[in-house]
């Protein structure tokens, strides 16, 4: 019985051998491209929230421009628009729809990504390391800041008769130095760096006091509120940050002058007046409304299906 029960083990052991492995749900058994679609899909569901948003806004987007470069009132900005006809209206539209697909994949991507790798390396409080993350998406986005820029010459119709298009807009760029195409940098930063610190802190506490939802339809609806208050709130608090960008933006050459200093000119310019200066800011309201409607609840619903 003793060589039979060797043998009965030996032949255990080498069924045992034989026997297929037990398949496991380990990263490591995951085809490397669907790892990656995993790995990236903040930044892909980013992107096209961006482009979503941007082809549904740029007129709201090009009204609020004017009033914010000339102080005017709405009806005078669309008066403006319709007299440079139907063909204009989407002109500049490409430096915008290459800089906010970039930015926002970069601004979901790189918040979610720099959150995991902080939570890991640094043993601080979640807000905190939360907030370190929302700051550093948003100085990454600013690398982006010549597409803004084009964005600007092409929308303001005093640059109509010297440039065009995209390109035509970055060569007239060009002779000025690699500095004039990041005109306007700081207040890029400050408003990039503040308000993603306030929009992916605030944006789960609002949503919690929205009513529960329980069909697909009910947190597409949530998703698009959230980020539609969030946003209109946002617009307004920085909206006096990027009237200030937009007069530094519409400048090519010249003296480089700083944030207070242009703040002061606009300021004398428009009588000393708050109302003045938020010229265009009930436009943003609406535009931020709907355009951050749009991103937030196309972001989430792609990010459920992908």
């Amino acid at each position: 019985s003793f060589p039979k029960k060797i043998l009965s083990n030996t032949m255990d052991s080498e069924a045992h051998e034989k026997r297929p492995p037990i398949l496991t749900s380990s990263k490591q058994d995951i085809a490397p491209h669907i790892a990656n679609v995993s790995e990236m899909k903040h930044y892909l569901c980013g992107c096209c929230a961006a482009f979503n948003n941007i082809a549904i806004t740029f007129p709201i987007q090009k009204v609020l421009f004017r009033q914010q470069l000339y102080g005017i009132k709405t009806r005078d900005a669309v008066l403006q628009l319709r007299r440079d006809g139907f063909r204009n209206l989407y002109r500049g539209i490409l430096p915008p729809l290459m800089q906010k697909t970039t930015t926002l994949a970069l601004m979901f991507g790189l918040y979610e990504d720099l959150s995991c790798l902080l939570r890991k390396h640094i043993s601080t409080p979640e807000f905190a390391t939360r907030s370190l993350a929302a700051v550093l998406a948003g100085t990454t986005e600013a690398i982006f800041t010549p597409l803004e820029r084009v964005q600007t010459l092409l929308q303001d119709h005093k640059h109509h008769d010297k440039f065009t298009n995209t390109y035509q807009a970055f060569k007239a760029l060009k002779c000025h130095g690699i500095r004039e195409y990041y005109r306007g940098l700081v207040p890029v930063l400050f408003r990039n760096g503040f308000s993603n610190v306030l929009f992916f802190g605030l944006r789960g506490p609002i949503k919690e006091y929205l009513p529960t939802a329980t069909t697909h339809s009910a947190h597409l609806v949530n998703d698009f509120i959230c980020g539609g208050l969030l946003g209109a709130m946002l617009g307004i608090l920085f909206f006096p940050v990027n009237v200030v960008k937009t007069r530094m933006q519409s400048q090519i050459g010249g003296e480089f002058q700083s944030f207070p200093k242009v703040f002061q000119k606009i300021w004398l310019e428009r009588d000393r007046k708050l109302t003045n200066l938020f010229r265009g800011a009930h436009l943003n309201y609406h535009r931020s409304l709907i355009s951050w409607g749009i991103i937030n609840a196309t972001y989430e619903f792609l990010l459920k299906i992908i």
